[in-house]
């Protein structure tokens, strides 16, 4: 089928990257945003709130799926159409995640794929779970 950079995936495949979270993190999303939310940035705040210390923003947890899905599977020219997610645990500056996916369904007419996501930080703590789906577009020659 046309679309797919690697051919069609099948069910079962799976893909994972691993990158450690920067402070800078937290500063770039910002700029790129406008979220100045004090759980990013004060330290008193974070500190007196359930989380205990500065925590990165959302966007920045779920960052690496993009990376994973626009880059290996899929692979090029994927884009998210729809995703469920649940943020179960708060990613610091400092902390490996590693963001995986893994095809639940593939769809026969269209290159559509059904993904289970999870981003996991280095401890073993599962921070993000869901599902998304992706929509891999034909790039032309590049």
């Amino acid at each position: 089928m046309s679309g797919w950079p690697n051919g069609a995936p099948i069910e079962g495949d799976a893909a994972r990257r691993t990158r450690t979270v920067r402070a800078e993190d937290i500063e770039l999303f910002t700029r790129i945003t406008g979220d100045r939310n004090p759980l990013h940035y004060d330290d008193a705040a974070a500190r007196g709130s359930r989380f205990g210390e500065i925590i990165v923003q959302g966007g920045v947890t779920s960052g690496i799926l993009n990376a994973v899905v626009a880059e290996d599977l899929p692979g090029p020219g994927t884009v998210f159409l729809e995703v469920h997610w649940k943020f179960l645990a708060p990613v610091r500056p400092g902390d490996e995640v590693t963001g995986e996916v893994e095809v639940l369904q593939v769809r026969a007419d269209k290159p559509i794929a059904t993904l289970h996501t999870t981003v996991t930080r280095g401890d073993g703590t599962v921070v993000l779970d869901g599902t998304a789906v992706t929509y891999t577009s034909e790039l032309g020659d590049r």
